[in-house]
């Protein structure tokens, strides 16, 4: 396999299927649907995939699907992208804006899922030309926005058997053509924490008489971040932020409940699997200083994505070799969460976000936004991207804990 042209391969296919891809796309784009209800999104992948001569196997609760391409004794490498839309209105003037009142792909899902499947269509044809290694697993997940469907999967035995597992999201920050990488920590552990606050109440001319429930709470508000910050390693960045407070309701009367909900974020796994027990001890003895009770209800969202420092290397060998040298750029930690996260705590694997922004725009949208969009050539980045990493991963690779030499491949 070395010195193959796969840059010239990946391109001819293009050539005949880069429309195909866009229309897909543009299609799952008019009909977004929400976690764990992608019923249409589903059998629209599972259809095109059958056509293509592949086995598709949905997920036992009806929405998302498995797909193994290639077979024999070799590495299996797994390819995730995400299949559901956000319950935000499309405010963009397209003609393929959402046919779904207020739901759209406000996070370039359908980008994601599309790429994946171009990606699908060539590892197809490498295989029946005898050209895999091993086995590539394409897992079209559900439901990462709730999330829980990396947990699906897993569940279901997607990830079994798997060596190695590698995904992308769009990021409108970074010009299409690009990707951004980065080894260890890339995106944030979130959860959710609610604590809710109870005393006697009373009269504001007396706080001497009752537990002051406000004063309490607002010591909590502060000294619960305050503290993490001294009881952590600073360097996991575990950080506390509140966006909801609500107590009483006339100026003169403590009330006796209140409330407080944010979120939890942290880098290091250590210590996020550490939070929970700790933002509680602090709770017990802020609370109890001040005379009230505090009960705190915790969420568990998901782990941070911490990147394989191998596979990230992968990604930069498949980047320029199909992208060209300079392509892979470095990338900043984001506090987002991302489900991904999940399978990165079984096996090894890398996460890198796709340029999506037209070269040479000075618009900086967002994700998460109504009018999201993304300069369509991304999908054919994408999917020389992924089939590319593919490639890589089976044909440098090796399994891990194996002390065979890595071989070289050319990919121009």
């Amino acid at each position: 396999m070395r010195g193959r042209n796969f840059r010239g391969e990946l391109d001819t296919f293009l050539a005949g299927r880069e429309q195909e891809l866009i229309d897909f796309r543009r299609d799952l784009h008019m009909h977004p649907e929400l976690a764990f209800a992608e019923y249409r999104t589903t059998q629209r992948i599972a259809d095109r995939l059958i056509a293509a001569g592949l086995v598709p196997s949905v997920l036992p609760r009806g929405t998302g699907l498995i797909c193994e391409v290639g077979s024999g004794d070799g590495p299996t490498v797994a390819l995730r992208a995400d299949i559901d839309a956000l319950p935000v209105p499309d405010e963009k003037d397209v003609p393929y804006s959402s046919t779904v009142p207020g739901v759209c792909h406000a996070c370039g899902h359908d980008v994601h899922t599309t790429i994946l499947l171009g990606t699908a269509l060539f590892l197809a044809q490498q295989s029946a030309a005898g050209l895999l290694p091993g086995r590539v697993r394409l897992i079209f997940q559900p439901a990462e926005e709730l999330p829980g469907g990396a947990l699906e999967v897993m569940a279901s035995g997607g990830i079994s058997g798997v060596d190695r597992i590698f995904g992308l999201h769009c990021d409108p920050r970074v010009d299409v053509g690009k990707v951004g990488l980065k080894a260890g920590p890339i995106t944030s552990a979130c959860d959710k924490v609610a604590i809710r606050v109870s005393g006697p109440g009373g009269h504001t001319a007396r706080p001497h008489l009752t537990a002051d429930l406000v004063f309490a709470l607002a010591k909590i508000l502060t000294e619960l971040p305050a503290g993490l910050s001294r009881r952590v390693d600073p360097r996991s960045s575990l950080s506390l932020v509140w966006g909801r407070v609500e107590a009483g309701s006339v100026a003169n009367a403590i009330p006796d409940d209140g409330v407080a909900e944010g979120t939890v974020r942290c880098l290091d796994e250590d210590a996020w699997h550490a939070a929970p027990d700790l933002i509680k001890a602090l709770l017990d003895s802020v609370a109890g200083a001040y005379g009230v009770e505090a009960r705190m209800d915790y969420v568990r969202g998901v782990p941070p994505v911490v990147n394989d420092e191998v596979s990230v290397q992968m990604l930069t060998e498949a980047a320029a070799g199909v992208l060209g040298e300079g392509a892979a750029v470095p990338t900043q930690q984001s506090l987002g969460g991302e489900d991904f996260g999940w399978y990165l705590e079984s096996i090894p694997g890398a996460f890198a976000r796709l340029g999506t922004r037209k070269p040479g725009s000075l618009q900086m949208g967002d994700i998460h936004q109504g009018t999201f969009d993304v300069d369509e050539a991304c999908i054919g980045t994408g999917v020389r991207f992924l089939a590319a990493t593919a490639l890589t991963a089976l044909w440098e690779g090796q399994r891990p804990g194996s002390h065979e030499p890595v071989a070289g491949i050319a990919m121009a």
